[in-house]
């Protein structure tokens, strides 16, 4: 048709084509900081002083070819029984029968009681106080637990120390500065637990009427 105009079909856009922008993917450089913790860990390795083991110390007295002899009325014996329960007299157990000192009860089975550490204390205060020359031997029974050796021993130098403090005090001195004389020592001794400790504590059980609380 002559009178119509004629469409004229676009081509291509001219000009540049946009291109999509490459990601660079982002990289954190750790090596400094390697670095660093590395010389902190070497600092701390070589400037901290580590803990030794600890271990308890006991002055065991040498042996005598004459060892003293200690009468029952200045002895005092605590033994303890496969249960941690703690036992006390003195003198002959025939003739006076050991008392039960308070313990707490704790988990059944092997060592379930927990001796009172303030009744322990006060026994061995108040029997010291009363007799001169005391002299203590320990029993404990070959299933008892560890710490129960401790505790006896803990208390023995808390009140070791506790006495001497106060003698200082009297006198008027430094503790370093107490003669041998003025100094007290706690005296004591740890055996073997044999056959017939075993009836003792029984029997001592059987006269308290009741497990050790």
């Amino acid at each position: 048709m002559s009178g119509e105009p004629i469409k004229r079909q676009a081509g291509p856009k001219s000009g540049r084509r946009s291109r999509k922008k490459r990601r660079i993917p982002a990289r954190t450089d750790m090596t400094a900081m390697v670095d660093i913790v590395m010389l902190l860990l070497i600092f701390y390795m070589v400037t901290t002083a580590f803990m030794m083991p600890q271990a308890m110390e006991i002055n065991v007295p040498e042996v005598s070819p004459d060892p003293p002899i200690v009468r029952w009325s200045r002895l005092l014996t605590i033994r303890i029984d496969a249960d941690n329960r703690f036992f006390w007299n003195v003198g002959d157990p025939a003739e006076n029968l050991p008392k039960l000192i308070p313990s707490v009860r704790g988990k059944d089975g092997p060592g379930a009681y927990m001796v009172d550490s303030d009744a322990l204390r006060s026994v061995l205060r108040d029997v010291n106080r009363r007799i001169d020359n005391l002299s203590t031997l320990i029993k404990i029974h070959p299933a008892a637990r560890y710490n129960a050796m401790v505790d006896v021993l803990d208390e023995i130098d808390y009140m070791e120390r506790d006495w001497n403090m106060q003698m200082a005090a009297e006198l008027g001195k430094a503790l370093e500065n107490l003669t041998k004389e003025e100094r007290f020592s706690y005296r004591y001794a740890i055996d073997d637990w044999v056959g017939t400790d075993d009836r003792i504590a029984t029997e001592a059980l059987a006269a308290a009427g009741k497990g050790g609380e």
